[in-house]
This record gives structure tokens, C-alpha cells and sequence, in this order.
């Protein structure tokens, strides 16, 4: 397990990056044109992502992420 120590503002980046790379993984997801191999690496991507931006998020911005179905 690794530890980091981050400021106000490194949490703040940090934050906008997770959210800006959740947002493009969830648009892939719903592309048509994208193969199903394709998306099922992005599905396990996403899931690694979406862990590391719940454990500082707000239950509110979480719930926004959360996906209700895995993508077969």
C-alpha cells in the first residue's frame, strides 16, 4: 500500500482529473462504434478509477459516477 500527502489544491486536481477521466470512459462505454473487447478494458479501467475517486468524493459527486449495470 502506498500513502501520499497532498495539499488543498493537489486534492483539488487530483479530483478534476478522476472526474474529466470518468466522463470520457463513460462516453466511450455508450459509443456504438466501439468494439466490445475495447470496452471491456475500459469497463475494468473504470471500475480501478471510479475506487480511487470514491475514497475522497462526496456520496453526492459518487453517486453521479456510479454505474447501475456492468457492460457485456
Amino acid at each position: 500500500m502506498l500513502g501520499f500527502l497532498f495539499n488543498e489544491r493537489e486534492c483539488r486536481e487530483l479530483d478534476y482529473v478522476l472526474r474529466k477521466e470518468l466522463d470520457e470512459m463513460l462516453f466511450d462505454l455508450n459509443d456504438k462504434r466501439i468494439d466490445t473487447d475495447i470496452k471491456g478494458a475500459i469497463e475494468s479501467r473504470y471500475k480501478v478509477i471510479f475506487r480511487m475517486y470514491a475514497r475522497f468524493a462526496s456520496p453526492k459527486e459518487i453517486s453521479r459516477y456510479a454505474r447501475n449495470r456492468v457492460f457485456r
